[in-house]
């Protein structure tokens, strides 16, 4: 018997079936128990052993091959019945969008509340100098920041490195621009260091910065406040407390009472330091200003409850979905 003969004959056959009832008559002329092919297969049994290990491998090739454009050929037909008793006059199925990432809603947030308080939004690059990163913004060249354990150098020789936080644009700012102002960075930050619950190697942050004549400590507190009770969208209390920045002074870590009556810390902020704004040709005398820079990140996770910060470098659109 010609197997691939009989298999072209099917093929074509099967081809030219538009219906249910030529597509089972073909079924039974092709796969049926008295088709030829299975007639032919019951008889392989009487045929020399050399010839039978080479026609019974064939022979089974061709009917799995047939069932399964049999198999394609009913699903075909099927879905061409249904389209044709397609009711246009039904709903139509709502197509699945994508979600906003909640970090991306976050930012939104933080960028809506501050422009509303009269901030201009202004970003920065993620491959910085030693110069902004560090010199420009009072960091001494032995201050730990600087270390392997913390910074990604690109480039020792040449000073270049992936941004550590988001405040070398207060003096990329301050250089180009007159007070009075006052500005928000949100972007990308970098360190070298090992991820857990509360830390990754790349997060995002906000900072903050107005620069003019007769700002004070006051206005920090005002600013920050009121960005916070937007942001929980409930009263909150604010505590400063005396920490350290190289580039501001006094400077202060800032606390909100949660919910639940503890305290947590969510931001660092505190007066420009006097070098800062002596080094962008500023006359201390006569300018102040105050910066303060939080964890984006660490705001998500306050406001959605979320409890490790790898969540949200995982990918993992059931995570993204429910935001």
């Amino acid at each position: 018997m010609d197997i691939a003969g009989l298999e072209r004959e099917a093929l074509d056959a099967l081809e030219k079936t538009k219906d249910i009832a030529a597509l089972d008559a073909w079924h039974a002329t092709y796969l049926g128990r008295k088709s030829r092919l299975n007639v032919f297969m019951r008889s392989i049994g009487e045929l020399p052993l050399a010839e039978k290990k080479t026609v019974a491998p064939a022979a089974q090739a061709t009917k799995r091959l047939l069932e399964e454009a049999y198999a394609r050929r009913e699903k075909y037909i099927a879905g061409s019945n249904e389209a044709a008793a397609f009711d246009v006059t039904m709903p139509a199925i709502r197509p699945v969008y994508g979600r906003l990432h909640p970090l991306t809603l976050v930012e939104r947030s933080i960028r809506t509340i501050f422009s509303s308080m009269n901030f201009s939004v202004v970003e920065g690059p993620e491959l910085e100098t030693e110069k902004y990163n560090f010199d420009s913004l009072n960091i001494p060249k032995n201050h730990p920041a600087r270390d392997m354990q913390d910074t990604l150098w690109v480039s020792t020789d040449k000073g270049t490195l992936m941004r550590t936080h988001t405040s070398p644009m207060q003096v990329r700012h301050m250089e180009k621009h007159l007070p009075p102002f006052q500005i928000i960075v949100p972007g990308r930050v970098f360190r070298n260091e090992a991820t857990d619950a509360s830390h990754e190697i790349n997060f995002y942050q906000f900072e903050g910065l107005m620069v003019g004549e007769g700002i004070s400590l006051a206005n920090l507190k005002g600013v920050i406040t009121g960005f916070c009770e937007r942001f929980f969208e409930r009263a909150v209390d604010v505590r400063f407390r005396p920490s350290y920045f190289p580039f501001t002074e006094p400077s202060v870590e800032i606390d909100i009472r949660m919910e639940n009556g503890k305290w947590l810390e969510v931001m660092g902020g505190g007066m420009v330091h006097p070098a800062v704004l002596e080094g962008v040709g500023y006359d201390p005398a006569k300018i102040s200003g105050f910066a303060f820079g939080g964890g984006l990140d660490r705001f998500a996770m306050i406001k959605y409850g979320i409890t490790d910060i790898r969540l949200f470098y995982g990918a993992d659109l059931r995570f993204n979905n429910q935001f």
